[in-house]
C-alpha cells in the first residue's frame, strides 16, 4: 500500500508534469472505483483545470477549477502521466486526457482502491476530518501524550490512522526496528525518552524514504512511472529468518493487529 512517502513522491513527480492542464475528456473502464460514479464525473470533469496537488495522510488531493479529486490508492493504486509516445501501463481503469496531449492513468491490480469527486470543504470530508496529525506535525510531548492517553500495543496505534495519518505496514515496522521497541509494547508504557526517540526515528524513516523516492516493494510506481528504491534500505520489512543487521538473530514474522509484522526478537523486547 503506498504510504505517506509514496504519496508524497506521486504528488511531487506529478505536479510540475500536471499542474495547469486541462481536462478535456474521460475513459472510464471501471465504475465501481469512482464516488459518487461515472455520470458525475463525465459531466463535471471535462473542461477544469488542474490547480495544485496536495496530500493528506495516504490520500493524494488534485484541486480543480471548481471540484477536488481525492485518490485512495489503498492496496496497488497508481496514478501516472503519459506523453504521447508512452504506452498504457497494465490495469488502468481510469484515463484522463489532459492538453498538450497528455494522458493521466488510475491503474490498479486489485481494484480496491477510490477516487472521489467533491466540492464541499476538505476539513469537513468525512475521511479527512478524522484523519489524526502526521508526524511532522507532532511534538516530543504531543506524541507523548497521545501515547499515554491510550493502553494498545505500537503496532496497532501507530496503524490507526485517526491517531498518526500516513504510516502503514512498511514504516511501522522499520521505525518501531530502529527505535528498539516491540510492536506489542503497550503505548501507556513507554517513557517519554521511548516515545521522543520513536518519534524522531519515525520522522528520520519517512524523511529518507522520501529523499528515495518511496519502496516498490509490490508495484508502486512514482507518478511519471518511475521505480522507488527505499527498499534497498529496508532492515527488517520482508526479512523473514534473515539475520537482523544488529544483532544477527533470525527475523521474525507474526500477524500482529491483524498485519503481517517483521522484527527482532532479541532487539525489540
Amino acid at each position: 500500500m503506498p504510504e505517506l512517502p509514496e504519496v508524497e513522491t506521486i504528488k511531487r513527480t506529478l505536479s510540475p508534469l500536471i499542474c495547469g492542464r486541462v481536462i478535456k475528456e474521460l475513459e472510464i473502464r471501471l465504475a465501481k472505483i469512482l464516488r459518487p460514479g461515472p455520470e458525475v464525473f463525465q459531466k463535471s470533469l471535462p473542461g477544469q483545470k488542474i490547480k495544485a496537488l496536495s496530500r493528506r495522510g495516504k490520500i493524494l488531493i488534485i484541486h480543480l477549477t471548481q471540484n477536488v479529486l481525492l485518490f485512495h490508492f489503498r492496496m496497488t493504486g497508481n496514478l501516472v502521466c503519459l506523453s504521447p509516445q508512452d504506452s498504457e501501463p497494465r490495469y488502468t481503469h481510469l484515463l484522463f486526457y489532459l492538453d498538450q496531449d497528455l494522458r493521466l492513468a488510475y491503474t490498479d491490480l486489485r481494484q480496491f482502491g477510490w477516487i472521489e469527486l467533491i466540492k464541499e470543504d476538505l476539513s469537513h470530508h468525512r475521511i479527512l476530518s478524522k484523519l489524526g496529525p502526521e508526524p511532522f506535525e507532532l511534538s516530543k510531548k504531543e506524541f507523548f501524550s497521545l501515547l499515554r492517553a491510550r493502553d494498545r500495543g505500537l503496532k496497532a496505534f501507530l496503524l490507526d490512522q485517526e491517531m498518526i495519518a500516513g504510516l502503514g505496514n512498511i514504516y511501522t515496522d522499520e521505525a518501531l526496528f530502529r527505535a528498539g521497541l516491540h510492536p506489542k509494547r503497550k503505548t501507556s508504557s513507554l517513557s517519554f525518552e521511548e516515545a521522543a526517540r520513536l518519534l524522531s526515528v519515525i520522522k528520520e524513516v519517512l524523511e529518507e524514504a522520501i529523499r528515495e523516492r518511496g519502496s516498490s516493494v509490490r508495484n508502486y510506481v512514482d507518478g511519471r512511472g518511475q521505480r522507488g528504491n527505499f527498499q534497498r534500505q529496508h532492515l527488517v520489512y520482508r526479512k523473514k529468518g534473515e539475520p537482523c543487521p544488529r544483532c544477527g538473530e533470525k527475523i521474525v514474522y507474526q500477524k500482529i493487529a491483524g498485519r503481517g509484522t517483521y522484527f527482532c526478537p532479541n532487539c525489540q523486547k
